[in-house]
């Protein structure tokens, strides 16, 4: 852990709590939402909006952060705005409402992700950065981990109480917050901050001087995040499946406690063989979840499928931000990572609404099959046309 700074171990407890808040109700969010009578096809529309809120917002505050030289204040709000999002979901059943907090919660997020991933970066090197970030996901992921499983014991004590837990998801994400004022701003060496933020939109302007690997990559990554839907209509497939909510809540804390286990071995392995390697096993894991959900029935196949999701997730989610910020100048990490997650966000929206709308016309195998073709496509372009970083 001699790689592994103070400011990365205080990111790494405060995404690990945030996330406890977060999915408490990841899981959940879905359910209650058809309860109180949304359909497939809204709550998948309202998901990738959201991400796309997020996404936006990425890009923005990261290229903001970078004009500043400064990263935790937008960490700070960011934080606080998404611990604020988690009662007001439940504090009106209406449409409209229900939209608002779920964009207050995204936009904390969208406010505190590329200037925390630039800091990290910055705690490390080229040679560490891919066990940096996955050391961080790690952490993330074990709060994504706990947080269903405060969920599951509550959902058994007090079955159906859903709206409890989105007053209880407050508390861990409160205490993320506060964990954030023990981060302290390195200098930028910026002689002042600029008086005006940036453009909304000023972000997409990298594109034209960033590296031509940078925009190679980013072009795989972007294809592939326009196949691949919200993870909430995994969960979606193994409750209809199965009946059950808490083999729904079950299956998707095997696939958080795979993912956080399997983070930073990952990451240290990417460091040692190159994450273009790692990548692909990531992706070739992938494709075979997506055509083995196009086919589960049986509880005992989607736990098998949602382990193998984790051990995606851990060679793919912390590398790809590791490997952008690796082609891009420290100057501009932010702003070089919040194209990457902003581009990946509205990729989202657009392809949660299409898998929405497909899984209405032709069935939840017809959505699996297709993700897990695009994967497959993804995967050979990287193999045969992405350089190893």
């Amino acid at each position: 852990m001699k790689h592994i700074s103070r400011a990365v171990w205080i990111l790494s407890l405060v995404s690990m709590f945030a996330d406890i808040a977060g999915e408490m109700l990841y899981p959940v969010i879905p359910v209650y939402l058809q309860e109180i009578g949304f359909p497939v096809f809204f709550i998948g529309l309202l998901e990738g909006f959201a991400e796309a809120v997020a996404g936006l917002g990425k890009g923005y505050f990261g290229n903001w952060s970078d004009q500043m030289g400064r990263r935790i204040p937008f960490i700070k709000w960011g934080y606080f705005l998404a611990a604020v999002s988690k009662p007001m979901m439940v504090l009106s059943q209406l449409p409209l409402w229900v939209f608002m907090a779920r964009m207050t919660d995204r936009l904390g997020k969208g406010l505190r992700t590329a200037p925390r991933d630039a800091l990290l970066s910055e705690e490390s090197t080229l040679k560490t950065k891919a066990r940096v970030f996955s050391f961080h996901r790690g952490w993330d992921t074990l709060g994504a981990m706990l947080g269903p499983l405060i969920a599951v014991g509550f959902l058994y004590v007090y079955p159906g109480k859903l709206t409890a837990l989105f007053y209880m998801a407050f508390i861990p994400g409160m205490a993320a917050t506060a964990l954030t004022f023990l981060i302290k701003e390195k200098p930028s060496g910026k002689v002042a901050a600029p008086k005006r933020s940036p453009g909304f939109l000023s972000f997409f302007k990298y594109w034209k001087t960033a590296a031509p690997e940078y925009r190679k990559l980013m072009l795989a990554f972007i294809a592939f995040a326009l196949f691949n839907s919200s993870d909430m209509l995994l969960v979606l497939k193994v409750k209809e499946a199965t009946g059950s909510e808490n083999i729904a809540l079950l299956v998707y804390i095997l696939f958080n406690l795979v993912y956080a286990v399997a983070s930073y071995p990952l990451g240290i392995l990417a460091d040692k063989l190159g994450m273009k390697n790692i990548f692909l096993f990531g992706l070739a894991l992938f494709a075979l979840v997506y055509t083995g959900m196009a086919m589960a029935k049986t509880s005992i196949s989607f736990y098998i499928l949602f382990g193998i999701y984790g051990v995606y997730m851990a060679a793919t989610e912390g590398l790809s931000k590791a490997w952008i910020s690796n082609l891009a100048q420290k100057k501009d990490t932010g702003t070089a990572v919040g194209l990457f997650v902003s581009l990946q966000s509205i990729s989202l929206m657009i392809a949660s609404a299409f898998a929405g709308l497909i899984w209405n016309l032709y069935g939840a195998a017809a959505t699996f099959a297709l993700t897990a073709s695009a994967g497959a496509t993804v995967f050979a372009f990287i193999l045969f046309f992405i350089r190893k970083p």
